[in-house]
Parts: structure tokens; sequence; C-alpha cells
């Protein structure tokens, strides 16, 4: 069965930036300006700050007229100029590669620097360096709020009412091309690909891992705690990823669906997990606490939680 596996797509996108930037096609600290001459601070922002979600730019998500819209029609398509406008249209929360916090204006931005390096686009380039290699049979980038049959259907209650939410549309969620669904066994196959490191030199998996954010991420008046958290050894983002007591992880959430990939090198051990919301299950992404459960009991010696 299939589900949504969005910000699966942002490891994606990171694994991407550094196999180009391995090939000299573009620089880490390469100005955003380069490909993107009209956005404002793109000469202050680097691909590395996108990258890794230092950028400083404003998350839309916590924008309260766009989370008005979304949740009076959650079958509007948006575009990328809408979301990343209404992140422009905020003050940068601080200054660029000074901070940590997450936006999801860094990957709508990412996506399309990627196409123009490369020349391809984003759909195509993540089938040719990232599905093919990984053998992902079951791996699907659709714009519109298509999800291939079998469906897993997914149920939410963020609007008030417990309803079932599969076709709201994702197009807000990350850039076109890399809006996934997947299968149980691509995600895992997908966890194990990226947290080895298998589509990178050591060199450059090494910068996915720790791109320099540990110690990053202090509020600052303009960058709410809940999305400027702090940076740490155990627990802070990469190039695309969240790496939490040496797993490498991504943990999409939306509407309703929730999943964990989750790779943890010393035993070589790749964790998948899908849920739903029950109409009484807590809050959050309850395929993290499945996650963690599982990983304890296979792991102990080196769990997800501290």
């Amino acid at each position: 069965m299939h589900f949504r596996t969005g910000s699966v797509g942002i490891a994606f996108m990171g694994t991407v930036l550094l196999q180009l930037v391995e090939e000299h096609k573009a620089g880490l600290d390469d100005p955003v300006s380069r490909w993107l001459p009209d956005l404002p601070h793109g000469r202050k922002i680097t691909l590395r700050m996108l990258g890794d979600s230092t950028s400083g730019l404003h998350d839309y998500v916590t924008d309260p007229v766009f989370l008005k819209k979304l949740y009076a029609d959650p079958w509007q398509h948006w575009t990328p100029e809408e979301v990343v406008g209404i992140s422009l249209s905020h003050p940068l929360w601080y200054r660029p590669g000074t901070n940590w916090s997450y936006s999801h204006a860094n990957f709508q931005l990412l996506g399309r620097i990627l196409e123009k390096i490369s020349g391809k686009p984003l759909d195509r380039l993540l089938r040719e360096r990232v599905y093919r290699p990984l053998g992902l049979r079951n791996t699907v980038s659709n714009d519109t709020a298509v999800i291939p049959r079998p469906v897993l259907h997914a149920y939410d209650d963020e609007r008030g009412l417990y309803e079932e939410s599969t076709y709201f549309n994702p197009s807000w969620t990350t850039a076109p091309g890399a809006v996934l669904t997947q299968n149980i066994c691509d995600l895992a196959r997908s966890g194990r690909g990226v947290g080895a490191g298998e589509l990178l030199s050591p060199k450059y998996f090494r910068t996915q891992l720790n791109p320099g954010t540990v110690g990053l991420g202090h509020p600052t008046g303009k960058c709410p705690a809940s999305v400027c958290l702090p940076q740490t050894e155990d627990f802070h983002f990469g190039v695309g990823v969240i790496v939490k007591n040496g797993w490498v992880v991504q943990n999409p959430s939306f509407f309703g669906y929730a999943a964990v990939m989750a790779y943890e090198p010393h035993k070589r051990l790749s964790i998948a997990v899908s849920t739903t919301v029950g109409p009484n299950a807590p809050s959050g992404n309850t395929a993290q606490t499945v996650t963690e459960r599982i990983a304890k009991l296979l792991d102990p010696q080196h769990p997800l939680t501290g």
C-alpha cells in the first residue's frame, strides 16, 4: 500500500545536492543568487544554508494567514511562488548561517536550484540519482493529491472534525518533484540507502551528517522555540536528514499521514513505520513513538531516545 512520505524527499534532495557539489557543478558555499538572482537575501544565503536549514528564512507553515487558508480548503493547490512569497513577506528570523530553524521554504528553493544546476526537472533528477540506484520501484512524486494504488488511507482531526484526509493536497509541503509517495519496503530501503551513505563518497556523507549545525538552534525572539530547536551532539539536522543518537532519520508528517525511516549504522539496522491518526491518538508523529520502541528492543545499546 502506498502512502505519503514527503520529507523523505528532503533527504533525497540533500543527497543530490552533495552529489552535484562532489562533481564540481556547484559549491556548498555558493550564494543562491547565482541561480536565483532576484531572491531577496540571495547573496547572503548559500546552498549549504538551504540544505541544513540555517538560512533564517521564515517558515510559511507558522504563518496564521497561510494556516487559515490551508484548513479552510485543504484541497487547494499551492505553487512554490505562493508559499515562498509568504516566507519572504516576513523578516529573516536571524542573520543567515548564525542559527538553525526548520523552514519549508528552504527546500522549496533547493528543489528549484537543483533543477537549474542540473538542467533537469527535479522528479527526473531524483529518479536518475536516487530511485534507480537504490531500486525504489514504488517511489513516485506527484504534484497533485494522486496516490498510486493500492492506497493506505489516512484520517485526521486537525480541522476539528475527525475525517478522511487521504486526498488533501500536498503541494505546499516541499518542492514540486519531491512530493513523494512510497510503500513500506521502499521507505525501509530509502532509510538504509541514505543512512549508510550509499550514494555519496565518505567525505560528503560525513558532511551530510554534520554540516556544522551542532550548537545552533537558539530562540532569538523572532524564531519560535518550536522550530528553533537546540542542535546537540545527540540530536541535530544535517543536510536533509536528522541525526539522533547516531541514527539517521527522516520523519514525514502530513494531515494524518505519519512515517519514519531510521537507520542505525552500528548494526546496519533499518526501521520503517507508517501510521495514521486514530480518533483517540496522542498528538505528534505516532510513527516516531512506534519506531523508538522498536529501536529500543532491537538495539538497546543505541536507542533512538536518550
